[in-house]
């Protein structure tokens, strides 16, 4: 894979320096210096420590990246929402892993997306997961096709400047509800469970921040953004709250409403596209079993 660059500097600069100001890292630099690539100025081989002059095109090649061969392939289809040389974006159903585990190596999107790549013969096979959703957690997830992709895209969510939203049905107290709101709670591990996460002074900072939608005597849809990524935030954020996700038992969310997963639904990515620089916007609507609850409200 090539990417081009136009130098238009009036001071020289080192190759170096001027990629590193383009995002490519000390890491993809040896990655392109000992697997197979190529550093072009003008379409002449240099290398990093070349100086270069104003008006002259830079140009890097990007060894292929093959597969991960541990991966298996699982030749479920899976939905596509937006798809160019650099990105996959698709909407996932409940009940699959975003990655696989030690005891479930198989059946997840990661799998899935692999078995994707390879039915359309791409060069590049491995799979980079750039946002993860809980298993029984719905919605937009995106993946990188190559590695700068994912590298350029993971520098977006370090500095918060990738926005995922996701809808929840809640249950509880709604006279209490607020229209908006932010959780400002530490999240850490239950030490009485491998899995559970509970609000605690010993845990990470967490920060999630939600607006109501609808809400009847019993239920309410809201629209929530993560201002932290910590494990299980929305679901122990609402809990600890008194708004419990319907179908979500670990929790405490009501069973009762013909849900049996979370009620949570990531429905609207927000990014810069990492090498167009487009402003990219993406929706999708809720999955027919949390549809079923919100349209009573």
């Amino acid at each position: 894979m090539k990417f081009h660059y136009a130098f238009s500097k009036n001071e020289q600069q080192q190759i170096k320096f001027f990629l590193k100001e383009q995002g490519v890292s000390k890491k993809l630099l040896a990655k392109i210096k000992f697997h197979g690539g190529q550093i072009l100025v003008n379409d002449e081989e240099r290398n990093v420590l070349h100086w270069l002059q104003s008006g002259e095109m830079v140009t890097i090649v990007i060894p292929d990246e093959g597969e991960h061969e541990t991966l298996k392939i699982d030749e479920t289809p899976i939905e596509i929402v937006f798809e160019d040389e650099h990105l996959l974006i698709v909407n996932k159903p409940s009940g699959v892993s975003s990655i696989p585990a030690q005891y479930h190596p198989n059946y997840t999107m990661a799998n899935r997306v692999k078995a994707y790549y390879k039915r359309q013969n791409y060069v590049n096979q491995v799979v980079h997961v750039v946002t993860r959703l809980d298993r029984d957690t719905s919605g937009l997830m995106v993946f990188a096709k190559h590695g700068f992709a994912h590298s350029r895209l993971d520098e977006q969510l370090r500095n918060r400047t990738f926005h995922k939203k996701y809808k929840a049905l809640i249950t509880g107290e709604m006279t209490e509800l607020m229209a908006h709101a932010i959780f400002k709670q530490p999240i850490g591990r239950d030490l009485s469970s491998i899995i559970k996460r509970q609000v605690t002074i010993a845990g990470q900072s967490a920060e999630t921040e939600y607006w109501l939608a609808k809400k009847n005597h019993e239920v309410a849809l809201v629209d929530i953004q993560l201002h932290t990524g910590r494990t299980h935030q929305i679901r122990v954020h609402f809990s600890a709250n008194g708004y419990p996700l319907i179908g979500d038992e670990l929790y405490g969310g009501r069973m009762d409403l013909g849900i049996e997963r979370q009620a949570l639904h990531c429905f609207d990515l927000k990014f810069t596209h990492p090498f167009t620089q487009e402003q990219l916007h993406f929706q999708q609507p809720l999955p027919a079993d949390m549809e079923a609850i919100q349209r009573i409200l």
